[in-house]
């Protein structure tokens, strides 16, 4: 048991996988649901502060370099432009707008992705956060529901 935590942890930190490869796993290796979700939200959620940090630090970094510098600039560049259009279509409900975006599980959007977009809008770390983690909740739960309903449906057949 324990080793499937651990590796319902390390999988929930795996940029693009993070919960919603987490979730199933754990729930499909039999850990008790409740289990699984608060393990796969503390490892989806410890990367958070360093990505905000260091991530816009790092494409900056990185895109004045001979090898990488292109991926990194374009990396930067589209972080950036589609920051500022997401600031212009939510305006005031920017927080709410980076909540459903990290709470719909769906490839391409999360807790990396959506901590990455907050430090390149330059958005408040602590409202940040908070917004990531309500929308890390919001995913696990929707994640924890449809992994409960697959396994269900698996025995159902069986």
């Amino acid at each position: 048991m324990l080793k499937h935590c651990l590796i319902v942890f390390l999988v929930s930190m795996v940029p693009i996988i993070e919960l919603r490869g987490a979730i199933p796993y754990g729930v499909g290796f039999g850990l008790p649901l409740w289990l699984t979700y608060c393990v796969a939200i503390a490892g989806n959620m410890l990367p958070v502060p360093v990505i905000y940090f260091f991530a816009r630090r790092v494409l900056v970094w990185g895109s004045g370099k001979p090898v990488i510098g292109k991926l990194f600039a374009f990396f930067l560049e589209k972080g950036e432009r589609a920051g500022r259009k997401l600031q212009k279509k939510a305006g005031r409900g920017l927080y709410w707008a980076l909540l459903l975006f990290v709470g719909i599980p769906l490839p391409g959007t999360g807790a990396w992705t959506g901590t990455l977009a907050a430090s390149l809008l330059d958005m408040d770390f602590k409202k940040s956060v908070l917004a990531c983690m309500g929308g890390v909740l919001l995913a696990g739960i929707i994640m924890g529901a449809l992994s409960q309903l697959g396994v269900e449906a698996f025995r159902a057949a069986a």
